[in-house]
């Protein structure tokens, strides 16, 4: 790997960091507002996350689908943030004139959950579907090897440690201070000047990708690319397993916290703010100990 390439891999921290941030202010504006629309409950919690993480799990399978590998991936991304922005200010309007609707049709029992559950997909499925394409397209930019995975590692551990920021600047000052609309502008333009970083730096490193798709592999990367095909499914089933448990555990520590801390979105935006915390510490051990160099 080049000086330069480290560089632009470097720089790619940085902007996933604040891609985190910003998906976390929505996330923690979304809470709030299908509060007042659906009802402030644990179950009106556990739609929320599952609708949010579901859009994020579609988007990062729809991408490698629908996106040729050969597009620039940071031209990918910018338009990925662009999309984001735009949706998210949409949302803001969308929440609360759906929620009307669902006070009108709102009964008990298994429809009424069916109900919450079509309310927070038609309004958040469209922003996180694309939020979940951010981390595997910039990802395009990393080589299919140990050192590579190790960077991955490292995107996630920056993306985690951007939505800790975004979840408590949201939950305590933005909300506090202001409302969900000016929280939701900061979000969006912080979406808008990530799409334009991300252009300009895809236009400057055009000649750099010609040149890396021209290089030969690294040694090891067919190798990897052969046992990642033949053991992927046991480590998908195993991560399936992991992230159920832990966003069980969330929902529950929400809900016995607040008994104790209070119903509101600052509980909320705490127990988001630490448990990503805690992922982030995790994934930035793992890229840490998945260096090459640390492997002996």
């Amino acid at each position: 790997m080049t000086q330069r390439s480290r560089r632009l891999l470097v720089a790619l921290h940085v902007v996933l960091a604040a891609s985190g941030c910003a998906a976390l202010i929505y996330e923690v504006v979304w809470f709030q507002l299908l509060s007042f629309a659906i009802g402030a409950s644990a179950i009106s919690l556990g739609v929320l996350l599952a609708t949010f993480l579901g859009g994020l799990c579609g988007g990062s399978l729809l991408l490698p689908r629908l996106v040729p590998h050969a597009r620039s991936p940071l031209k990918v991304y910018a338009l990925l943030e662009l999309g984001i922005g735009v949706f998210g200010l949409l949302t803001l309007m969308a929440i609360p004139a759906i929620g009307s609707l669902y006070l009108l049709t709102a009964g008990a029992g298994l429809a009424d959950l069916i109900l919450r559950l079509v309310v927070a997909a038609v309004c958040l499925l469209p922003p996180t579907l694309l939020m979940g394409a951010t981390l595997p397209a910039l990802a395009r930019h990393v080589e299919p090897t140990r050192d590579g995975a190790a960077w991955l590692g490292g995107f996630y551990a920056a993306n985690t440690a951007g939505a800790v920021v975004g979840a408590l600047l949201a939950g305590f000052y933005l909300l506090r201070a202001f409302d969900v609309a000016v929280a939701t502008y900061v979000a969006a333009t912080m979406n808008f000047g990530l799409a334009a970083l991300a252009w300009v730096l895809a236009e400057k490193a055009h000649r750099r990708s010609d040149a890396s798709r021209s290089a030969p592999a690294e040694p090891g990367a067919s190798r990897i690319a052969v046992a990642q095909s033949s053991a992927q499914w046991p480590i998908y089933v195993t991560t399936a397993l992991s992230g159920l448990t832990a966003l069980s555990c969330e929902v529950l520590w929400t809900r016995h916290l607040s008994l104790l801390l209070g119903g509101t979105v600052y509980t909320f935006a705490l127990i988001a703010g630490v448990f990503l915390f805690g992922l982030g510490i995790g994934s930035a051990a793992g890229a840490r100990l998945g260096r090459p160099e640390l492997g002996h």
